[in-house]
């Protein structure tokens, strides 16, 4: 955590917009948030910005790696909709609240970025009337911190159109720059090499978010052998926690299971389509790069992978899988014809390519300094 400065931060950098990010908790928060600090400080190279976390989210790993401070706040947990539980919280708003208004005073904040979560909403509260607020929702159907958040907010963004946030602006998701500059056939060659697959094989990319999907797993890994039978290649995620057994079969393209994708970029760059889920921010990293998809949602929740998924099969560029449904003898049913079709796998990649967003983070990251009072420096 950072030290005071005698005199305070701001007055030493008068003209320096601070910026302060609350993302913590999963990568589908702590992500976009990068993505805008990142595109921040490429229009104003000057500008400070600081991650707010707790100490059991991913952040503690994300954040640091990336490059930027991190302050450390109670944690909040929030119920996905307002109830009774949230009353019975007082205390712990409270504290994180008061921890959370001296980071900002300490910092010199300037703006207060949220993007939902348990580290969003004690970040609203201690800004609210002090810090000028902007929410970003990911989903269609917003959580309660943003809910909490957009009633006193200088401005509302978010990825889809149809949210219930009042007066939204619809810019999409913060991406990284490695994924919407991705070129997947320049780095084809290296990628495949980096992952020991077959340089010319139709490949599959397996993965079921940062911990891996069980029934992900199953049903790809139990296809193995129509994989090898049909040329197919297939590089599986599994998760750091969970492992996937796979016969070898000489001769024929590899089946390559990994704990966790390090390099997504390279990732993508192996692959001609993609099973996984469809978190609001994997639904926009493949639609960006361009990969056809077959999406199956996570079943629990309130169905808001589902709807992730919507626009991106509306439009061609995936295909959806209930969880319950998928099987080996599915995965081979409906993926191998699929990945095998290199005709229909390009109709899928264009209109794939045709629902994103790729100037996301630079067109959130200039309402961003709007709302603190500064501009861009181009």
């Amino acid at each position: 955590m950072s030290q005071p400065v005698p005199g305070g931060e701001k007055a030493a950098a008068a003209a320096a917009p601070t910026v302060v990010v609350a993302g913590g908790g999963t990568a589908g928060h702590i992500e976009p948030a990068l993505a805008l600090a990142d595109a921040v400080k490429r229009l104003r190279p000057d500008a400070r910005v600081v991650a707010l976390g707790t100490e059991r989210g991913l952040e503690n790993r994300l954040v640091p790696a990336r490059g930027y401070p991190l302050e450390l706040i109670p944690p909040v947990p929030l119920p996905r909709k307002p109830t009774a539980e949230l009353l019975r919280l007082p205390l712990k708003v409270r504290d994180a609240v008061r921890r959370t208004r001296e980071v900002l005073d300490r910092v010199g904040a300037d703006v207060v970025v949220g993007f939902g979560g348990y580290v969003a909403l004690p970040a609203y509260l201690a800004a609210r009337g002090r810090v000028p607020i902007v929410v970003h929702e990911a989903n269609k159907h917003a959580g309660l911190a943003n809910k909490v958040g957009a009633r006193f907010a200088k401005k509302v963004a978010v990825a889809v159109p149809g949210t219930t946030l009042p007066g939204a602006d619809v810019v999409g998701i913060p991406l990284r720059r490695s994924i919407t500059a991705l070129d997947r056939a320049a780095l084809r060659v290296e990628a495949r090499e980096h992952f020991g697959l077959d340089p010319d094989a139709p490949t599959l990319l397996v993965f079921g978010g940062s911990q891996g999907a069980r029934s992900i797993n199953t049903a790809v890994s139990g296809a193995a052998k129509e994989f090898a039978d049909a040329g197919v290649g297939v590089l599986h995620a599994h998760g750091p926690k969970n492992t996937v057994a796979v016969r070898e079969y000489p001769g024929r393209p590899a089946y390559v299971p990994v704990p966790y994708l390090e390099r997504m970029d390279l990732a993508y760059a192996t692959a001609d389509m993609v099973l996984c889920r469809s978190g609001a921010m994997t639904v926009a990293e493949v639609s960006a790069v361009g990969l056809p998809s077959v999406f199956v949602p996570l079943p629990h929740g309130n169905g808001e992978q589902a709807l992730n998924a919507e626009p991106a099969v509306d439009a061609g560029a995936a295909l959806l899988v209930p969880d319950a449904e998928l099987t080996p003898e599915k995965v081979a049913e409906l993926v191998l014809p699929l990945v095998t079709d290199p005709e229909r796998l390009a109709k899928m990649s264009a209109a794939a390519v045709a629902l994103g967003h790729r100037e996301a983070d630079e067109v959130l990251a200039k309402l961003v300094l709007e709302a603190g009072g500064h501009g861009t420096s181009r």
